[in-house]
């Protein structure tokens, strides 16, 4: 990555204080789901994972800010069988089905793909899977998972996640289907214990969705250990995603972010 591509810039994706006066609607309590009034209608906001519960703590802020603001937003995890992983095993369906209507309450679209816990690897046939999801999506802003990591489903999921969004057209069965890549693509952590090297030269203020940011990624963590979601109550997820959330803030002088890598070096106004 080049030097200039590791400027800190501040990122106004789905508004940031300019934007406050435009969202949608209001919460009847912190940490309660808000809709939007019309998505859609900025276009399609894509975020790739490995696991059901990657987007929800990698850069939940920033896809609710892309709910609020009208963006359609789709979630597209490419593992959805968990019957071999422990913590659910008998429950794999529920948790995906689980999952799916958590996100749902957050007006965000969750897709699964059929690849099993811990067997991600990218072959012709994955590549070409994922690649099909994409183009079918058709997102205007995809973000990705940061390509080094500890956990082995990650790397993959960043891996194949790369071939869709920038070859997909080449990957794709017919090769006159209908292909466009995305705007912009930018890549988001997993945080401590999982990403390698994280170098992130976007910061994203998402104080305002905090409290719905951090009941979702509870809502979820819930549904893992199969009890009911105590808003009261933080787990050990949420515990280390605000630390990392604060920590993102301190960094850029706001009380919580996210931070991401943009794929490509993009023009700003800073004026």
């Amino acid at each position: 990555m080049s030097s200039s591509s590791k400027r800190r810039e501040f990122l106004a994706v789905a508004g940031a204080s300019a934007a406050a006066g435009a969202l949608a609607g209001q919460p009847s309590a912190a940490g309660e789901p808000r809709q939007p009034s019309s998505p859609g209608t900025r276009g399609t906001v894509l975020a790739l994972g490995a696991h059901y519960d990657d987007g929800a703590f990698g850069i939940p802020g920033i896809l609710l800010q892309a709910v609020e603001k009208g963006y359609r937003v789709v979630e597209l995890s490419l593992i959805g069988d968990y019957e071999n992983w422990k913590p659910v095993r008998g429950r794999g369906r529920a948790l995906v089905d689980g999952s799916r209507k958590i996100a749902a309450d957050y007006g965000i679209e969750s897709r699964f793909l059929g690849f099993a816990s811990g067997t991600l690897t990218v072959t012709e046939e994955s590549k070409r899977v994922v690649a099909e999801a994409v183009a079918e999506v058709k997102p205007d802003v995809a973000f990705m998972l940061w390509p080094r990591d500890q956990h082995p489903d990650h790397e993959a999921a960043s891996e194949l996640s790369k071939w869709a969004l920038r070859l997909g057209d080449r990957l794709l069965p017919d090769p006159s289907a209908p292909w466009r890549p995305p705007r912009k693509i930018y890549l988001y952590d997993n945080g401590p214990r999982h990403t390698i090297g994280f170098e992130p030269n976007t910061f994203v203020d998402v104080s305002k969705q905090w409290p719905r940011a951090i009941a979702w990624l509870g809502r979820l963590m819930a549904l893992t250990r199969n009890e009911e979601f105590d808003p009261k109550t933080m787990g050990g997820a949420q515990h280390l995603k605000e630390a990392l959330a604060r920590y993102r803030g301190s960094t850029c002088g706001v009380e919580y972010a996210e931070a991401l890598a943009s794929a490509n070096v993009y023009p700003r106004e800073i004026l």
